[in-house]
């Protein structure tokens, strides 16, 4: 490390990945409970299930976007972090109340978890990825602060560059758009125009300047390509991501209640989303087919090409497949949706954070790289994850097809439940990649653990990295 404070990223690193193991083995039983519909019923039912799935996702990427941060800036701004106990407190604060909001889930009804958490007070639980109670989102906004002053405080005393400047862009525009999930109106239209402030401008907005810095800095010293000629690149990666991105949050407006010029908008600026993705992809391998050297670290360059390739195909074109409105009109709210969801996330920012996890835990240990030994395991754990993620992704891409012609488009529409039993065998498919999946993860993990003789690191690689 050039900056003991980098040292930080560790156990938000570590923490990440643990939340990471959790989201799957929710998932997994979810996946069970949509064919074996009373499986550990009633001690986990379905809607808990999901909850702790899908916030878990989202915990454990913020702690993987933190980790990144406190990892990235102080390089960046070639100074030591403003307060490395500040983030060490933000840390702990942050994980126990992660841990403490999945008790409450798991063991408390979500009625009487509201109602012990002083919801009635401020309304703020009850929506899709925004369970969190009342005193919980309180708590992340409060965390959200401390970590902001933190990273701004090293970036102002320190150098000043295009991959920090747009990194803190985005944990700002995060930080600010959570602030809509306290704005719960009675009107539900209302409700759902402010509810994707928060859902689509994260995932379709702020993050996808963060998943970019991320991506460019790792990129920067894996290659030894100029930093001019990646920032230029991330600029114009940058622009097209905020022109299609914002206004691209109409596609979410179709059937709300909304005025229908929201169909038009959303339609031509979500049609113009997969380009930032595809650029990436051109930009990824175009930076590495330029490198000036060979990286040791083998594993972290397969995870930031992956990042590219898998970003554009989930929310690139997967995107695409259903978010022009007259397709949307049958396919919003199907197993299309889902197959969308599960490789966008994976592919832009699962993929980003491991990304980075790969490259900088290494170095965190004191090594370029790990051994030989250790990223052939990890290799192979892109490898099964990846594939097992594409597999996931055909597989509910099927079923929400057949799904829409029987429910949907046929002459003779068949009822909801009718149609699950038809597709059950997908969702059977999908549970058995899942546990291929889960494989990968640990794989993943163990690679961390295997022992032996780091790569030989390139004699130009510390003048490379600047």
């Amino acid at each position: 490390m050039q900056y003991k404070s980098q040292a930080v990223a560790k156990p938000y690193f570590i923490a990440a990945i643990g939340l990471f193991v959790a989201q799957i083995l929710f998932g997994l039983v979810m996946g069970l409970q949509y064919v074996v519909g009373d499986f550990l019923f009633p001690a986990i039912p379905f809607n808990v299930a999901r909850m702790v799935h899908t916030n878990a996702l989202i915990v454990w990427l913020l702690m993987g976007f933190m980790g990144s941060a406190y990892y990235l800036v102080p390089e960046e701004a070639e100074t030591e972090l403003h307060s490395p106990k500040l983030a060490l407190a933000l840390f702990w604060i942050f994980l126990v109340a992660a841990a403490l909001t999945v008790l409450g889930y798991l063991m408390v009804p979500y009625a009487t978890l509201a109602k012990i958490t002083g919801n009635d007070l401020l309304p703020t639980m009850g929506r899709e990825f925004l369970e969190q109670p009342t005193i919980t989102k309180i708590g992340i906004v409060v965390v959200a602060l401390g970590f902001l002053f933190n990273l701004t405080m090293t970036f102002l005393k320190g150098r000043k560059t295009a991959i920090s400047s747009i990194l803190l862009l985005g944990l700002w525009g995060l930080a600010i758009m959570f602030l809509f999930s306290f704005y719960n109106p009675d009107n539900l239209v209302k409700d759902k125009y402010y509810w994707w402030f928060v859902v689509h401008l994260w995932v379709e907005g702020v993050w996808e300047l963060i998943l970019g810095a991320i991506l460019a800095f790792v990129l920067i010293k894996v290659t030894g390509v100029d930093r001019e000629v990646i920032e230029k690149w991330l600029y114009v990666i940058i622009t097209l991501t905020l022109i299609s991105g914002i206004l691209g949050t109409g596609h979410h407006f179709y059937w709300i209640g909304a005025p229908e010029y929201w169909q038009w908008i959303g339609s031509v600026f979500s049609a113009l989303e997969p380009i930032p993705f595809f650029a990436m992809t051109v930009f990824a391998f175009n930076i590495v087919n330029k490198r000036r050297r060979e990286h040791p670290n083998k594993a972290a360059v397969l995870w930031a090409l992956g990042t590219s390739v898998m970003a554009f195909l989930g929310a690139g074109v997967w995107g695409f497949l259903h978010t022009l409105a007259p397709v949307n009109y049958y396919t919003h709210g199907t197993q299309i949706t889902a197959a969308h969801g599960h490789m966008a996330f994976y592919g832009a920012y699962v993929m980003v954070v491991l990304t980075m996890i790969s490259y900088a835990m290494p170095v965190i240990r004191g090594r370029a790289a790990n051994s030989e030994r250790s990223q052939v395991l990890e290799m192979w754990s892109f490898w099964l994850m990846t594939i097992a993620m594409v597999f996931i992704t055909l597989f509910l891409t099927a079923a929400g097809i057949l799904q829409v012609y029987l429910q949907r488009f046929s002459d003779t529409p068949q009822p909801f439940m009718v149609v699950q039993e038809k597709i059950a065998l997908f969702y059977w498919l999908r549970e058995f990649t899942g546990l291929v999946f889960l494989l990968g993860l640990v794989l993943y993990i163990a690679s961390f653990f295997v022992k032996g003789e780091a790569p030989a690191t390139s004699g130009k690689l510390a003048g490379a990295t600047r």
